[in-house]
């Protein structure tokens, strides 16, 4: 039996985004351990994957988008973090990570 799974550009992304981050917390977990003949192969892949992601945004410009996207919806706390994050994940898909979104929508509306 063979599975046709139809995936769009967003959940290519995605999914790309996720093997990037895998491979980086591993080789970080490597050169913990100092070993870095494990390390070093995670990062050549990071590098090959990366190829195929567009180019991500700088802190700043991500930034913007938060403050942005707080003034837009007339957030004023961290009861609208939900709401903000939504927005702005669906805004920068594929162009940063969650993680930076969340960092910055946290210090933008505490």
């Amino acid at each position: 039996m063979v599975l046709s799974v139809e995936m769009n550009e967003e959940d290519e992304f995605k999914l790309l985004q996720k093997l990037v981050k895998q491979r980086r917390d591993s080789a970080a977990y490597f050169t913990e351990q100092n070993r870095l003949d494990l390390a070093e192969p995670e990062l050549a892949e990071v590098e090959v994957i990366s190829q195929f992601l567009p180019q991500m945004l700088d802190e700043s410009e991500v930034e913007k988008v938060v403050v942005d996207t707080i003034a837009s919806l007339g957030a004023s706390g961290m009861k609208d973090m939900g709401r903000v994050m939504g927005v702005v994940s669906k805004t920068l898909a594929g162009k940063t990570d969650g993680k930076t979104i969340s960092t910055l929508v946290k210090a933008k509306l505490s």
